[in-house]
Protein backbone atom coordinates (compact mmCIF):
# COMPACT_ATOMS: atom_id res chain seq x y z
CA UNK A 1 0.00 0.00 0.00
CA UNK A 2 2.78 2.47 0.98
CA UNK A 3 4.74 2.04 -2.29
CA UNK A 4 1.51 2.61 -4.32
CA UNK A 5 1.03 5.70 -2.65
CA UNK A 6 4.57 6.19 -3.31
CA UNK A 7 4.10 5.74 -6.85
CA UNK A 8 0.59 7.51 -7.12
CA UNK A 9 2.17 10.69 -5.98
CA UNK A 10 5.03 10.32 -8.15
CA UNK A 11 2.77 9.92 -11.51
CA UNK A 12 0.76 13.01 -10.27
CA UNK A 13 4.17 15.13 -9.82
CA UNK A 14 4.85 14.11 -13.11
CA UNK A 15 1.61 15.51 -14.57
CA UNK A 16 1.87 18.63 -12.74
CA UNK A 17 5.30 18.92 -13.56
CA UNK A 18 5.08 19.01 -16.72
CA UNK A 19 2.25 21.24 -17.27
CA UNK A 20 2.84 23.87 -14.54
CA UNK A 21 7.31 23.48 -14.28
CA UNK A 22 8.86 22.69 -10.92
CA UNK A 23 8.05 26.25 -9.89
CA UNK A 24 4.08 26.10 -10.39
CA UNK A 25 3.88 22.98 -8.99
CA UNK A 26 2.14 23.59 -5.49
CA UNK A 27 2.62 20.44 -2.75
CA UNK A 28 -0.70 21.04 -1.28
CA UNK A 29 -2.01 21.00 -4.12
CA UNK A 30 -0.58 17.91 -5.03
CA UNK A 31 -1.39 15.93 -2.68
CA UNK A 32 -5.05 16.78 -2.50
CA UNK A 33 -5.23 15.76 -5.93
CA UNK A 34 -4.32 13.03 -4.84
CA UNK A 35 -7.14 13.25 -1.58
CA UNK A 36 -4.32 12.86 0.38
CA UNK A 37 -2.87 15.42 3.24
CA UNK A 38 0.63 16.91 3.22
CA UNK A 39 1.99 14.86 6.30
CA UNK A 40 0.82 11.72 3.90
CA UNK A 41 3.93 13.10 1.23
CA UNK A 42 6.15 13.82 3.98
CA UNK A 43 6.23 9.74 4.91
CA UNK A 44 7.71 9.09 1.83
CA UNK A 45 9.35 12.33 0.39
CA UNK A 46 11.40 14.54 2.46
CA UNK A 47 10.84 17.35 0.07
CA UNK A 48 9.47 18.28 -3.05
CA UNK A 49 13.00 18.51 -4.45
CA UNK A 50 13.06 14.86 -2.98
CA UNK A 51 10.36 14.33 -5.34
CA UNK A 52 11.69 15.88 -8.01
CA UNK A 53 15.37 14.16 -8.43
CA UNK A 54 12.88 10.29 -7.47
CA UNK A 55 10.86 11.23 -10.25
CA UNK A 56 13.92 11.62 -12.49
CA UNK A 57 15.62 9.10 -11.10
CA UNK A 58 12.75 6.35 -11.87
CA UNK A 59 12.47 8.17 -15.10
CA UNK A 60 15.97 7.78 -16.24
CA UNK A 61 15.38 4.14 -15.29
CA UNK A 62 11.85 3.48 -17.29
CA UNK A 63 13.25 5.06 -20.13
CA UNK A 64 16.42 3.23 -20.40
CA UNK A 65 15.06 -0.45 -19.90
CA UNK A 66 12.25 -0.16 -22.76
CA UNK A 67 14.30 2.38 -25.26
CA UNK A 68 18.15 1.49 -24.68
CA UNK A 69 21.07 4.17 -23.92
CA UNK A 70 24.52 4.44 -24.19
CA UNK A 71 24.20 1.63 -21.14
CA UNK A 72 21.98 -0.27 -22.48
CA UNK A 73 22.56 -0.88 -26.05
CA UNK A 74 19.96 -2.10 -28.29
CA UNK A 75 21.15 -5.12 -30.77
CA UNK A 76 22.55 -3.98 -34.07
CA UNK A 77 19.66 -4.98 -36.77
CA UNK A 78 20.64 -7.67 -38.96
CA UNK A 79 18.87 -6.26 -42.29
CA UNK A 80 18.33 -2.71 -43.32
CA UNK A 81 14.72 -3.17 -42.68
CA UNK A 82 15.33 -4.00 -39.54
CA UNK A 83 17.12 -0.27 -38.64
CA UNK A 84 13.45 1.11 -40.05
CA UNK A 85 11.45 -1.38 -37.75
CA UNK A 86 14.08 -0.76 -34.77
CA UNK A 87 13.52 3.07 -35.63
CA UNK A 88 10.01 3.03 -35.94
CA UNK A 89 9.54 0.86 -32.19
CA UNK A 90 11.67 3.74 -30.82
CA UNK A 91 9.63 6.54 -32.24
CA UNK A 92 6.14 4.51 -31.35
CA UNK A 93 7.28 4.29 -27.71
CA UNK A 94 8.41 7.79 -27.27
CA UNK A 95 5.79 9.86 -29.32
CA UNK A 96 2.79 6.97 -27.34
CA UNK A 97 4.01 6.56 -23.94
CA UNK A 98 2.51 8.56 -21.73
CA UNK A 99 5.62 9.04 -19.09
CA UNK A 100 7.99 9.47 -21.77
CA UNK A 101 5.77 12.26 -23.51
CA UNK A 102 5.31 14.21 -20.00
CA UNK A 103 8.92 13.53 -19.21
CA UNK A 104 10.17 15.62 -22.49
CA UNK A 105 7.77 18.25 -21.69
CA UNK A 106 9.23 18.37 -18.34
CA UNK A 107 12.53 18.18 -19.35
CA UNK A 108 11.83 21.10 -22.18
CA UNK A 109 10.28 23.26 -19.52
CA UNK A 110 12.97 22.87 -16.63
CA UNK A 111 16.43 22.63 -18.68
CA UNK A 112 17.03 26.13 -18.36
CA UNK A 113 15.95 26.22 -14.53
CA UNK A 114 17.77 23.22 -12.85
CA UNK A 115 21.29 21.52 -14.11
CA UNK A 116 20.27 18.12 -13.83
CA UNK A 117 17.28 18.49 -16.34
CA UNK A 118 19.38 20.39 -18.42
CA UNK A 119 22.15 17.67 -18.77
CA UNK A 120 19.14 15.06 -19.06
CA UNK A 121 18.02 17.15 -22.29
CA UNK A 122 20.90 17.18 -23.94
CA UNK A 123 21.26 13.64 -23.17
CA UNK A 124 17.87 12.17 -24.43
CA UNK A 125 17.27 14.81 -26.94
CA UNK A 126 20.97 14.55 -28.46
CA UNK A 127 23.95 13.07 -27.43
CA UNK A 128 22.81 9.95 -26.14
CA UNK A 129 20.93 9.51 -29.38
CA UNK A 130 24.25 9.61 -31.38
CA UNK A 131 26.22 7.32 -29.00
CA UNK A 132 23.45 4.53 -29.61
CA UNK A 133 23.33 5.23 -33.65
CA UNK A 134 27.34 5.66 -33.72
CA UNK A 135 27.31 1.98 -32.05
CA UNK A 136 24.39 0.84 -34.40
CA UNK A 137 25.64 2.13 -37.43
CA UNK A 138 29.59 1.02 -36.85
CA UNK A 139 27.96 -2.34 -36.30
CA UNK A 140 25.55 -2.03 -39.26
CA UNK A 141 29.28 -1.41 -41.43
CA UNK A 142 31.15 -4.59 -39.97
CA UNK A 143 28.35 -6.56 -41.24
CA UNK A 144 28.17 -4.87 -44.87
CA UNK A 145 24.62 -3.40 -44.32
CA UNK A 146 25.91 0.41 -44.84
CA UNK A 147 28.81 2.17 -46.90
CA UNK A 148 31.76 3.04 -45.04
CA UNK A 149 31.52 6.69 -43.38
CA UNK A 150 31.91 7.77 -40.21
CA UNK A 151 29.64 6.20 -37.95
CA UNK A 152 29.29 9.12 -35.55
CA UNK A 153 28.78 11.82 -38.21
CA UNK A 154 26.11 9.56 -39.84
CA UNK A 155 24.02 9.14 -36.08
CA UNK A 156 23.93 12.62 -36.03
CA UNK A 157 22.76 12.87 -39.61
CA UNK A 158 20.05 10.40 -38.52
CA UNK A 159 18.82 11.47 -35.39
CA UNK A 160 18.44 15.28 -35.44
CA UNK A 161 15.78 15.30 -37.87
CA UNK A 162 13.98 12.64 -35.86
CA UNK A 163 14.63 14.05 -33.25
CA UNK A 164 13.30 17.52 -33.60
CA UNK A 165 10.40 15.70 -35.86
CA UNK A 166 9.19 13.69 -32.21
CA UNK A 167 9.39 17.55 -30.12
CA UNK A 168 6.93 18.43 -33.06
CA UNK A 169 4.69 15.47 -32.36
CA UNK A 170 5.10 16.77 -28.33
CA UNK A 171 3.73 20.49 -29.35
CA UNK A 172 1.55 19.78 -32.18
CA UNK A 173 -0.26 16.24 -31.13
CA UNK A 174 -2.54 16.90 -33.98
CA UNK A 175 0.77 16.65 -36.83
CA UNK A 176 2.05 12.97 -35.26
CA UNK A 177 0.60 11.08 -37.72
CA UNK A 178 2.23 12.68 -40.26
CA UNK A 179 5.06 13.24 -38.56
CA UNK A 180 5.79 9.32 -38.24
CA UNK A 181 4.95 9.33 -41.54
CA UNK A 182 7.95 11.29 -42.30
CA UNK A 183 10.01 9.46 -40.07
CA UNK A 184 9.69 6.58 -42.02
CA UNK A 185 10.23 7.94 -45.07
CA UNK A 186 13.30 9.62 -44.08
CA UNK A 187 14.68 6.19 -42.66
CA UNK A 188 13.88 4.70 -45.64
CA UNK A 189 15.50 7.54 -47.60
CA UNK A 190 18.80 7.29 -45.63
CA UNK A 191 19.21 3.57 -46.27
CA UNK A 192 18.75 3.98 -49.77
CA UNK A 193 21.45 6.70 -49.77
CA UNK A 194 23.78 4.86 -47.28
CA UNK A 195 23.33 1.29 -47.81
CA UNK A 196 26.05 -0.63 -49.32
CA UNK A 197 25.66 -1.60 -53.17
CA UNK A 198 26.83 -5.09 -53.55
Amino acid sequence: MAKDTRDRILMAALEMFSQNGYAGTNIRELTASLGLVKSSMYKHFKSKEDIWNTLLDEMIAYYNQRFGSPENLPPVPDSLDGLVEMTMRMVDFTVHDERIVMTRKLLSIEQYRDERARELATKHFLTGLTEMFTHIFEGMMNKGLLRRDDPEMLAFAYTAPISALIHLCTREPEKTADAILQIKAFSEHFIQVYRQDD
